[in-house]
């Protein structure tokens, strides 16, 4: 006769390694995920890159407009100033979270963005700075179910990635340095 720990033991065989399975599926479409949102990160420097390029005002070269009417070619004065970054405005529900620089302010992030930062920059900076996700979804009145915590997790994850918020420890989050200072 077979033992019950035997029999449990052959019972567990296949969840477990489901459980085997499913991780290896799941390690496997965040490394994609990693991928994708590389390049997508690059796509998104390129067009701001050539965004800024674009806003830049450029001298006519001669031979154009001013030299086929007959009249000499006209420049406009040149300046040192660095060319202005177009700065996004407010940004609407559900839209993407931009890399964090100096001529951003939170105004730029979705509003639920926008409350998260908000409830990380009035715990202040220090060791109480600090949070949990479940600490932050409790602070802006979410119920605390998993759904709730996980949200708030995929969106901390997202403004960490971008530089608005740091994680010194898996799963806590506090202010990044830059955006602390600048709001």
């Amino acid at each position: 006769m077979a033992s019950v720990v035997g029999l449990l033991e052959e019972r567990e065989l296949a969840p477990r390694e489901r459980v085997e399975e499913l991780r290896e599926v799941a390690d496997r479409v965040l490394a994609e995920l990693a991928e994708a949102e590389t390049a997508w990160h690059e796509w998104l420097i390129a067009r701001q890159r050539v965004g800024e390029v674009l806003s830049v005002p450029r001298p006519l070269e001669a031979g154009e407009a001013g030299s086929a009417a007959g009249e000499p070619p006209v420049s406009e004065p040149a300046t040192n100033a660095p060319a202005e970054v177009p700065v996004p405005r407010a940004a609407r529900a559900g839209s993407i979270v931009p890399v964090w620089r100096p001529a951003l302010s939170v105004d730029v992030l979705a509003p639920d963005y926008q409350r998260i930062l908000a409830t990380l920059a009035e715990r202040g900076t220090g060791r109480n700075a600090v949070m949990t996700c479940q600490e932050i979804a409790a602070a802006l009145g979410l119920e605390p179910v998993p759904a709730s915590v996980e949200g708030v997790r995929s969106r901390m994850k997202r403004l960490a990635d971008r530089g608005w918020a740091v994680e010194p420890s898996p799963g806590r989050f506090t202010l990044a340095a830059g955006p602390a200072c600048a709001s």
